[in-house]
């Protein structure tokens, strides 16, 4: 079994939602995460929060970030095992961050240092 992380992508980090949004995402986030721990598939995670975010660049010029150039930020993510990369994308389909207009998860396979692939 292979392990995934499913990043959440916010269209436009700029847009701050309200403490009752927030509460309500939050719930409905742990519900989700639940649902895979139900499953034992539940590997860990974390959110990332917008203030104190700066980003360096390769020349060693650090700017305020994390929204740079680009509209939408990471707002956080989590690790779960999965037999494929389809039985992670059906987990990532109940992200509740998908109810917003323009948001994604992205599904990406975590390399293990096994000298694999």
């Amino acid at each position: 079994m292979d392990e995934y992380a499913l990043i959440m992508r916010h269209e436009d980090g700029g847009k701050i939602a309200s403490p009752e949004q927030m509460q309500a995402w939050m719930k409905q986030t742990m519900d989700w995460i639940g649902g895979i721990a139900a499953q034992n598939k539940f590997v860990g995670g974390t959110g990332l929060p917008f203030d104190n975010a700066k980003v360096v660049w390769h020349n060693s010029v650090v700017t305020n970030g994390p929204f740079g150039e680009i509209k939408e930020t990471i707002g956080g993510f989590i690790t779960v095992k999965a037999e494929s990369v389809e039985e992670a994308v059906e987990f990532a389909k109940g992200c509740p961050v998908l109810q917003g207009e323009g948001n994604s998860v992205e599904v990406r396979k975590i390399a293990k240092n096994d000298g694999g692939h």
